[in-house]
């Protein structure tokens, strides 16, 4: 790396900006395309995470050929740059009918369905070929027919089966209760019930005479510590380009396989508490916390700029409240005397999809600028 390029960087930043080591995401990708590509399973990575053209080059230089988006706009993005396999993993919004036909016209779509109604809905108004997917609710109670509900599955099915615009791909779910998941162990046993309840909801289907599915599960905590995917037809985690402090605190990464964080210039310092303010808050970081083993909100963790990115993180120190633009970082003794008003410090996000949507366009630690979707009013 060049410190040098990476220095200058560092002393350019004057608002929050949000940091990207390049080398450390390239490496998390490839780790997840090897370990896909021994056990057989397609990567359908999610683009919601980085949502940039560049990072989407490193996918397809690491062999990726098939992605998931959270929006029909984010998949025409990607379409707009080379993507031809893309599955929107987020319900039918009706009101997006004509945005879907379009994007269905030119590229290999995927959509996602879990009741009758938007299945004929699309029967009525699809003009152009999809593969559909029946999102399954396999214990993480958001959308989803839930994994026991045989009937309702096996109706939803035959509804979806003999159209000619439609063919059915199999079952697709996010269990997102994994984040609450400890160590090694705790997410392999989690990812087990979770791939077996999937299984059992597409033996149900076969009972019926519905034969061929594909299954699609898909969180970055279990896909991180699983290396063999062999039997499950693809997966489709997001945030493992990035990692963030969430995945460290369960264990699934180390703190090494962060790939961003967000440089933010210190505004104020109070001794009298010793507090460091930045300028940093809600609308740069998000509201996403987690509550730790003393009962402590923290809303990041605190890494100091070196010529190579940032620091190993300052476990004693954390972002302990935000507001809008504000954010007040508790500091051990040695981390508050080393920070000066006018200095950056780093924040390691603890959810790094929202951190890179609310500040966009990432920058490496050479300098570069990256591309990535801004949806404006359609």
């Amino acid at each position: 790396m060049d410190s040098t390029a990476t220095s200058r960087l560092l002393n350019s930043i004057h608002v929050p900006t949000l940091l990207l080591d390049e080398a450390r995401a390239r490496r998390n990708i490839q780790r997840m395309a090897d370990k896909c590509r021994k056990s057989g399973t397609l990567l359908r990575a999610h683009f919601k995470t980085h949502q940039s053209a560049q990072v989407g080059d490193w996918f397809k230089q690491a062999g990726i050929i098939a992605i998931t988006t959270s929006s029909v706009r984010m998949a025409a993005y990607f379409a707009d740059h080379g993507w031809n396999d893309i599955t929107v993993a987020f319900p039918v919004n009706w009101r997006e009918i004509d945005s879907i036909n379009a994007l269905a016209s030119r590229i290999k779509l995927g959509v996602l369905v879990e009741s009758i109604e938007t299945a004929n809905f699309l029967r009525e108004n699809l003009t152009a070929p999809v593969n559909v997917w029946i999102e399954v609710d396999t214990g993480y109670p958001r959308t989803g027919i839930d994994w026991q509900n045989n009937d309702t599955l096996v109706a939803l099915a035959q509804n979806l089966q003999n159209h000619p615009l439609m063919t059915l791909r199999g079952l697709l779910s996010h269990n997102g209760a994994s984040y609450a998941c400890r160590g090694h162990a705790d997410l392999r046993a989690f990812w087990a019930d979770y791939v077996a309840r999937l299984t059992s909801a597409r033996a149900a289907l076969e009972a019926h005479g519905i034969h061929g599915l594909s299954i699609s599960p898909g969180d970055t905590p279990c896909c991180n510590v699983i290396n063999d995917f062999t039997g499950i037809d693809e997966i489709r985690p997001g945030n493992f380009v990035y990692n963030d402090l969430m995945q460290v605190i369960n264990g699934s990464v180390t703190e090494d396989d962060v790939a961003v964080a967000a440089a933010c210039p210190v505004i104020s310092k109070h001794p009298e508490r010793a507090q460091v303010i930045i300028y940093g808050g809600g609308v740069h970081l998000s509201k996403d916390h987690y509550i730790d083993q003393l009962g402590r909100n923290t809303y990041g963790a605190i890494a100091l700029p070196t010529e190579n990115g940032w620091s190993k993180i300052h476990q004693k120190s954390y972002v302990i409240s935000i507001s809008q633009e504000h954010g007040i970082v508790q500091c051990d003794p040695e981390t508050f005397a080393s920070v000066n008003i006018g200095d950056l410090l780093i924040i390691i996000p603890v959810h790094s999809c929202m951190t890179a949507d609310l500040l966009k366009s990432p920058i490496t630690l050479t300098g570069e600028t990256l591309d990535m979707l801004v949806l404006s009013a359609p």
